[in-house]
């Protein structure tokens, strides 16, 4: 509860060491000039980018923790509620044996509509907290099932249906893009040390026939 007070402290603290630690470093420092500035600017912008730095690492990763246990939730929804359970029932099942981020979002749209908030509010207030299109077409599906008397349970499937062809789409364009990211590693680290351990050996028999 009190992580938001928590991460503004740590944001005035980074701003008051930045510039002390830029002009520290800059008066201490062994290098100086430019050089020497550019090192002292360096350190003082990452202190003062480091907060937003990790709250952003904190953030990408819960949204692919949630993206990754999309169709797994979904699955469990559908089989509970084809299984009986009404949707409230079925989302505390599965609150109750899955653990993850999506879940503890499920878990704070029961409580809220336990204390009396509307399910469409509840859901929508979740929408607005995770703000993924996976999980935004789901949680709208579901409103318009509630409002218009759909099946809970056909929509169920055809959500957790294409949330595993998403997934399973997301993962062929990982693995497309593994190529282009091993071009730059390839071209500066191993096409170098290749063309040492071939061409040197090389050149110093021509050295010692010409010479």
């Amino acid at each position: 509860a009190n992580a938001v007070d928590r991460f503004l402290v740590i944001r005035v603290v980074t701003a008051i060491a930045a510039p002390i630690l830029f002009l520290a470093v800059l008066l201490f420092a062994p290098v100086g000039g430019f050089i020497g500035f550019s090192l002292a600017a360096l350190i003082g912008v990452a202190v003062f980018m480091l907060p937003d730095m990790r709250l952003n690492r904190a953030v990408e990763d819960r949204e692919r923790r949630i993206t990754r246990d999309l169709p797994s939730v979904l699955d469990l929804l559908t089989i509970s509620v084809e299984a009986g359970l009404g949707f409230d029932q079925a989302v505390d099942r599965v609150v109750a044996n899955v653990p993850g981020p999506l879940t503890d979002e499920f878990r704070r749209m029961l409580g809220e509509t336990r204390a009396g908030m509307s399910r469409s509010d509840a859901i929508r207030a979740m929408e607005a907290r995770i703000d993924l299109p996976n999980v935004r077409s789901f949680l709208l599906a579901i409103i318009q099932a509630d409002t218009f008397g759909v099946s809970i349970g056909r929509v169920l499937r055809a959500q957790a249906e294409e949330a595993r062809i998403k997934r399973r789409q997301e993962a062929q364009e990982q693995a497309m893009k593994a190529p282009v990211k091993m071009l730059l590693p390839i071209v500066f680290c191993i096409f170098p040390a290749l063309f040492v351990v071939v061409l040197v050996p090389a050149v110093i028999n021509i050295m010692d026939e010409l010479g």
